[in-house]
């Protein structure tokens, strides 16, 4: 070797050295944070759009390489699938018509299936089920493919059961839904969530009267359907819901309430009542507190109520994935949910796995976002237990079945080595025994690029982590 090579060599050597600070976490095998049920998306808005392509159905909910716009994808593999019930419609009503935001989009105006208030009956004229083609195209697509659990939700009652007869919400955001039509409202969910059944052979896992109920943001100049509902009001609705689920002879749950934040989540669950609490299956809640709010609490309070938990929606406008990552670890590691729902899979200005315009029918690449949840979702699969990963940046779930291991962690600091320790395992390969790895750079660079470089050292293994890096390691042989 050339002696100016060896210098050079031995000072990126000594320079690497001082940058470099070993960290450990050590998976916790005897830990156990609950049984993953799964990943998934919402179909409002992009369904109203983009519905019937089976591309975009084989992308998101299978785990095939896909061709998606000229790009080839990894599947995200979602089993996960929520279906909006609309709220607008265009009929009069004697002289009552819709009131329409001046602001909505028209890819956020989703159409309901109960037309008037004339009759119950889903048989008659009052009842349109040819609307929303897409969405349900959608919904069914995705059943197709191996989604699992489906859950009918609402972001706002049928306009005509509105105070201002606007789905988007009061003028000063307060509570907008007729006294007299808490009933109907309830009537209205049980009857599509039968009508689905009966027509479509799709039994819905869980239904949501309200999406973000207590948030004071639903206002008649609103872009999108929303309704503002006191907790006591969701209380007496969720009683008439499980009578109305009851006399139709359907399983399905009630999932509540939704709420936009951690701590709204956490004022519900306190102020909502026993009776109410009863009757609810599962704990929704959304993640658009991100950094801020206490997941801990929602944690507890839902496991003191011997509820399942999960977010059922989250989004954020950086297409780089680097706030979606850090409150997803938030999330895994304060919140503990058993299942993580993205709100938008398409949609424009960072928020979309895929960039597009629900309303200009424009399909655009898919963002670092999306080989951002990749290494979770492709990885993190249902019927896994989730481990405590030891770290803040480190998530950990354990398959059984396969005695197999994964570990998905992030470095949001300087390079470094981070070391996984096994120790607490009672069985591991022997050393030398290879350790599967996937990388994806947050902003730019790798995207979900497989390694074969990472190998087992006695209870061990450790891999380098650039700053802003998100990688996913998979382990075989391994027992509890």
């Amino acid at each position: 070797m050339h002696f100016r090579n060896f210098l050079e060599i031995a000072a990126v050597l000594s320079l690497s050295q001082n940058v470099l600070a070993d960290t450990t976490t050590t998976i916790g095998a005897r830990s156990n944070r609950g049984t993953w049920d799964g990943w998934g998306t919402s179909l409002a808005w992009w369904a109203k759009q983009f519905g019937n392509r089976d591309d975009l159905a084989d992308e998101f909910f299978t785990l095939k390489q896909t061709q998606v716009n000229g790009q080839t994808l990894p599947g995200l593999g979602f089993n996960i699938v929520r279906y909006n019930v609309g709220a607008s419609s265009w009929k009069s009503i004697g002289s009552d018509s819709m009131v329409q935001s001046i602001n909505i989009k028209k890819s956020r105006q989703i159409e309901g299936y109960w037309i008037d208030w004339d009759s119950e009956d889903p048989n008659s004229a009052s009842w349109d089920w040819s609307v929303d083609a897409n969405q349900r195209a959608a919904l069914q697509k995705a059943i197709y493919r191996g989604a699992t659990r489906t859950e009918l939700f609402s972001n706002s009652p049928m306009w005509w059961m509105t105070n201002n007869h606007n789905p988007s919400g009061a003028d000063n955001g307060g509570e907008n839904i007729q006294s007299w039509n808490l009933e109907k409202h309830a009537i209205y969910m049980a009857t599509v969530a039968k009508a689905f059944k009966d027509k479509s052979g799709i039994s819905f896992e869980s239904v949501d009267a309200f999406n973000e109920p207590t948030a004071d943001w639903w206002k008649s100049t609103g872009t999108q359907e929303g309704c503002h509902i006191n907790v006591a009001t969701q209380a007496t609705i969720i009683g008439h819901l499980q009578a109305q689920l009851s006399q139709r002879g359907l399983s399905t749950i009630i999932s509540a309430s939704d709420e936009s934040l951690y701590d709204q989540a956490v004022s519900t669950l306190q102020s909502i009542g026993s009776t109410a609490l009863n009757n609810i299956g599962r704990i929704n809640v959304h993640g658009y507190q991100y950094g801020s709010g206490r997941r801990d609490l929602v944690y507890s309070l839902t496991s003191a109520a011997r509820k399942p938990l999960w977010n059922s929606e989250y989004g954020d406008g950086v297409a780089s994935g680097a706030d979606m990552v850090r409150n997803l670890l938030q999330d895994f590691r304060w919140l503990q949910p058993t299942a993580w729902v993205y709100w938008q899979a398409l949609d424009q200005g960072g928020w979309g796995l895929i960039d597009a315009d629900n309303d200009a029918n424009r399909l655009g690449q898919a963002t670092q976002k999306y080989f951002v949840v990749a290494q979770f979702a492709r990885h993190v699969r249902p019927g896994m237990r989730i481990l405590d990963g030891g770290s803040d940046n480190v998530v950990a779930a354990f398959d059984a079945s396969q005695s197999g291991l994964v570990i998905v962690a992030a470095n949001f600091d300087a390079a470094q080595y981070i070391n996984f320790e096994l120790a607490e395992f009672a069985t591991r390969p022997a050393t030398g025994s290879k350790v599967a790895r996937w990388k994806t750079q947050i902003g730019s660079g790798d995207r979900y690029v497989q390694y074969d470089d990472t190998t087992l050292s006695g209870t061990r293994f450790w891999s380098y982590f650039e700053k802003d890096t998100v990688q996913t390691f998979e382990i075989t042989g391994v027992k509890l």
